[in-house]
């Protein structure tokens, strides 16, 4: 795990794309301040930039990082879901324009999947994540169920959890509001 770790640091600081297992599905990311590097995923996975992407971060600090004022129902949600789950903040801070939604607004997860967490850490910045797959393809549970056109124009695959099948979903997303109202996106 480390030399794989190692090899998707260096794409990921090189502004680089890696396809790699988080705690849902498979996905494809960068590193979440590089703009260029957002910009490939879009053309990547043939999606508008008006669809706005989702970050992984390691810790609740990190996420404090990128967001203006969290409320505090936030990191509640975070330690009481029983599955992964992304929260919507509405003002993003420290992100390139293009990671972000026209309102301002970021997807961010914290991410507890060992591998991705400690790429995470070492990279000290947060992971663009989005699914493995062209845009509005079926979601890649397994590694073998990502389409070969990812696999070829990625910088780097992850060698990580290729072999394992346990059943994957993708996360809850929940919209947050700075006064702490919440509005279920996806269960």
């Amino acid at each position: 795990m480390i030399e794989d770790i190692k090899n998707a640091l260096s794409v990921l600081r090189s502004g680089g794309i890696v396809c790699y297992p988080t705690d849902t599905i498979w996905g494809v990311g960068c590193d979440a301040t590089n703009a260029k590097a957002i910009e490939a995923i879009y053309t990547l996975k043939q999606r508008t930039e008006i669809m706005p992407l989702l970050i992984l971060v390691d810790s609740e600090a990190m996420l404090e990082r990128y967001v203006e004022n969290p409320p505090e129902i936030a990191f509640e949600l975070f330690e009481l879901s029983e599955k992964p789950i992304t929260i919507i903040f509405e003002k993003a801070i420290n992100l390139p324009e293009n990671l972000i939604g026209k309102d301002g607004s970021i997807g961010i997860r914290i991410c507890r999947e060992p591998f991705t967490q400690k790429l995470i850490q070492q990279l000290r910045k947060p992971i663009v994540s989005t699914s493995a797959n062209i845009h509005s393809k079926p979601n890649p549970q397994y590694y073998d169920q990502i389409p070969e056109t990812i696999l070829t124009q990625v910088d780097y695959v992850v060698l990580h959890r290729r072999e394992d099948r346990s059943p994957q979903e993708v996360s809850s997303i929940i919209k947050l509001t700075n006064s702490g109202i919440c509005t279920i996106i996806r269960k």
